[in-house]
């Protein structure tokens, strides 16, 4: 018989976002995830973390997302024997959490992907970087391994492999497609060439310096990463920041949220051949980064979200200048869309492009922007709308084509949206401090994070250690959801639009290498 979640006793987790913790017996670990998931529940992240030196083994914890709250899910794996059921056949997206949770702890999914995921042969098979007796300072020689790539076989396939190092800036990773002529059959990832040992540096922290090091997981999502760091740490320590330290936190990441999508559709156009598509949408971005560096000190604010709320304020002529950016952008983003939707050569290459189907969306995890253009209407500024945006009604942009023209609808929805929600920011703002120093915080103290970023949630556990120090940290990128949907998004398309067809997710390395 299947348990019921109430009889679990879940408890509540202190924070501004709503979020409750249930340690889970091993026997009820995957039934739970089914009654989470039929309930609409969706896999946000899974971790580990070494506890023997609390006498209690392992831990693995999944976080699953529901519609209007967090539930943290613990398991205790015994030391002896490290291994736990696999939530793969219930949250697919699971699989390469699962292999890294191996790689990094030592404790292994039984019944998923044994392959390791990001090792890469950089210290031997029987160290784990995440157990609390290993030294971070250590050094390995070099090593090789052969990577086992699924092998597609059959009349007229061929396989090209793409990476991990690319004739561009991109950070690494390796693309293997099979492919008949250019009809692509299949493609598999390769990730995990720029893992940093960001989890196990943290561990080496005080709490107030962590936020430094979350604002640099992926440079692109500096102050959603930042802002659920902070969230996360002023949830153990009872804390509340200002209301205007809440907004210009919200100002922030909409401008973030701005940038990125003003980046990506140049980016988009010119993959098409509108190289005007690119100079005019990067002078946008341009501006948007040079008034950054006026009203905020720095052209990306890695460090103006801090604990305790922010580390500047916006003065009255920035605010005014903030707003006329605001109209100017409305105007000429509104002009260039028109140039997009009435390009007939643009619309041929992105009309059926990459398409993932509502249906997939749902099954694979899809998160984000990504899955809003494949009918999945989750943001949460609106499900779970946390200040200030409990005070914003933001307009969630959703397409149900599931194709990079839906997907580059939802960027220019969403770019609009920014601007609108940053005016009703600057307008509203209102006065009081911007800082405030945060209480001290117990040890083994737990809080969580969690933000809409530009390209989806952003999720940060964190659990306090003696004197303000980091215990545990784990951030974690909607990517990870996300890459595996894009092995999917290309089959039955040709090798020439992979280029577009991954613009249009534009999914962060460096958030889930870690």
């Amino acid at each position: 018989m299947r348990p019921q979640l109430q009889q679990l006793q879940p408890k509540l987790i202190p924070g501004a976002f709503p979020a409750r913790w249930l340690t889970v017996p091993v026997e009820q670990w995957v039934h739970t995830a089914e009654s989470l998931r039929e309930a609409d529940g969706h896999l946000l992240a899974l971790w580990g973390a070494d506890e023997r030196d609390r006498g209690t083994d392992f831990a693995i914890y999944a976080a699953v997302l529901k519609p209007s709250r967090l539930l943290v899910l613990e398991l205790r794996v015994p030391a002896l024997a490290p291994v736990f059921p696999s939530l793969t056949p219930v949250f697919p997206s699971a699989g390469r959490m699962e292999r890294a949770v191996y790689d990094l702890l030592g404790v292994r999914a039984e019944g998923g992907d044994t392959r390791h995921w990001l090792r890469h042969a950089a210290w031997p098979q029987e160290e784990f970087p995440l157990r609390r007796d290993f030294a971070a300072g250590r050094q390995f020689p070099a090593m090789q391994e052969a990577y086992p790539f699924v092998r597609v076989e059959g009349d007229g396939v061929h396989e090209i492999a793409v990476g991990p190092v690319h004739a561009g800036i991109i950070e690494p990773g390796h693309f293997r497609f099979s492919v008949v002529g250019e009809k692509l059959l299949r493609l598999e990832e390769r990730l995990g060439y720029a893992h940093k040992g960001i989890e196990k540096r943290f561990e080496q922290m005080s709490l107030i310096d962590g936020q430094r090091l979350a604002a640099r997981v992926s440079g692109d999502s500096a102050v959603a990463y930042s802002w659920a760091y902070c969230m996360a740490l002023e949830g153990l320590c009872g804390f509340t920041p200002s209301p205007r330290a809440l907004y210009l936190r919200g100002l922030l990441l909409e401008r973030e949220r701005l940038a990125n999508h003003l980046g990506d559709l140049g980016a988009l156009g010119n993959d098409t051949g509108l190289a005007f598509g690119l100079s005019q949408f990067s002078r946008l971005k341009e501006d948007l980064l040079r008034l950054n560096a006026v009203a905020f000190s720095a052209r990306y604010p890695m460090d103006f979200v801090v604990p305790g709320g922010v580390a500047g304020n916006v003065s009255v002529d920035s605010q005014r200048r903030l707003l006329e950016q605001c109209t100017a952008l409305e105007r000429e983003i509104g002009d260039l869309r028109d140039i997009y939707d009435e390009h007939a050569g643009m619309q041929d290459r992105f009309t059926g492009c990459g398409r993932v189907e509502p249906l997939l969306a749902r099954k694979l995890g899809l998160m984000g922007l990504a899955a809003r253009a494949s009918g999945q209407a989750r943001d949460l500024r609106n499900d779970v709308a946390i200040p200030p945006y409990d005070r914003l009604s933001v307009k969630t942009a959703v397409r149900v084509e599931g194709d990079v023209a839906a997907r580059v609808a939802v960027r220019f929805d969403e770019a609009l949206e920014s601007l609108r929600l940053c005016r009703k920011i600057l307008q509203e703002l209102p006065e009081g401090p911007t800082h405030t120093p945060l209480p001290d915080t117990r040890a083994e103290a737990f809080g969580v994070g969690l933000v809409e970023g530009w390209r989806g949630p952003v999720f940060v556990a964190l659990e306090a250690g003696p004197d303000g120090t980091v215990r545990r940290c784990h951030p974690h990128d909607c990517s990870w959801q996300n890459w595996p949907v894009l092995e999917h998004a290309v089959i039955g398309n040709i090798v020439p639009d992979f280029p577009l067809i991954n613009k249009s997710f534009n999914l962060s390395y460096s958030g889930q290498d870690l």
